[in-house]
């Protein structure tokens, strides 16, 4: 078994971030359901505006909303720029659905990685 990307939000904006929380990343679940992850599965955030990358779990949040939370709340600022990634276990690539946002993290594209 071979660990592959199977959906990813890319340029997802903060618009929050609350320290004083359990931890995760509250997503719009309009995103979520677009790329198909699912509330609570495990989740890779990058912070493409200042490097920092951890592992949390996603939760759902309202339309336009990216907040981090708990300890990821410090590896970040609201306005920050982020690629969210979930992967699974496979013996072969099977595909990756891609979400790209837009302003006020609205979806401008969904495109697919092809499986070659």
């Amino acid at each position: 078994m071979r660990c592959f990307v199977r959906a990813k939000i890319h340029g997802i904006v903060a618009t929050d971030k609350a320290t004083q929380y359990h931890g995760s990343v509250s997503v719009d679940t309009e995103l979520l359901d677009a790329a198909g992850i699912h509330i609570y599965e495990q989740l890779h955030v990058i912070n493409v505006t200042n490097g920092n990358r951890w592992i949390t779990y996603a939760l759902p949040a309202a339309h336009g909303a990216f907040t981090l939370n708990g300890g990821g709340a410090r590896l970040g600022e609201t306005g920050d720029h982020f690629i969210l990634l979930a992967y699974e276990l496979t013996s072969d690539f099977m595909g990756a659905r891609v979400v790209f946002c837009a302003e006020n993290n609205s979806i401008r594209e969904i495109t697919e990685y092809a499986h070659s």
